[in-house]
């Protein structure tokens, strides 16, 4: 039951996202993404590799957010994190641009990671792969921020043991200090 729990879950998060994305204009979305920013910025002090994401058209996007960010590629093995300029990246899996295997692989720091929904306390539920699940797990030192329209935040989600918590989760109006609300 659990998984036609998450799947429920995850069919209705993603049409609420799409749905809250294709009634902003262009000007309320570069706002709200501006917002975001401004809320992550000072959480990534002190960080030397950090790593970001592609967005999906109904996703956030982390595009304001200052820095030199690797982008994910999906491989035979999972995701890798890689540096290469914007104008290199190619179509990935689902269409989702990403660095090309030629790119210079680069191990993490700080994740912002993309979400369908998420809680206050980090429960994240993610596309259903595992793939960002199985780097933290085999990167355990790494800081994580979930990334998330404030109509993705519930008050609770489903989580499997192999599911990994987040540290923070950002929205344009709210910042989520997950690590200290468990």
């Amino acid at each position: 039951m659990p998984d036609a729990l998450k799947h429920a879950l995850r069919q209705h998060y993603r049409a609420s996202r799409q749905a809250f994305a294709a009634g902003l204009t262009p000007a309320d979305r570069d706002a709200l993404e501006a917002a975001l920013a401004a809320l992550v910025a000072p959480l990534l002090a002190g960080c030397h590799h950090p790593a970001s994401y592609a967005a999906m058209p109904n996703e956030i996007s982390p595009r304001h957010i200052p820095g030199g960010f690797a982008l994910p590629r999906i491989g035979p093995h999972g995701l890798s994190f890689h540096t290469c300029p914007a104008a290199d990246l190619v179509p990935g899996c689902a269409g989702i641009l990403q660095p090309p295997a030629t790119a210079p692989r680069v191990t993490p720091d700080l994740l912002l990671v993309p979400l369908v929904a998420g809680t206050a306390a980090g429960v994240r539920l993610g596309q259903g792969k595992g793939y960002y699940d199985r780097v933290l797990a085999a990167n355990p030192g790494v800081r994580t921020i979930a990334l998330a329209w404030d109509i993705q935040i519930g008050d609770t989600l489903p989580s499997d043991p192999w599911d990994i918590a987040v540290d923070f989760v950002a929205t344009p109006t709210r910042l989520f200090d997950c690590a200290r609300l468990r």
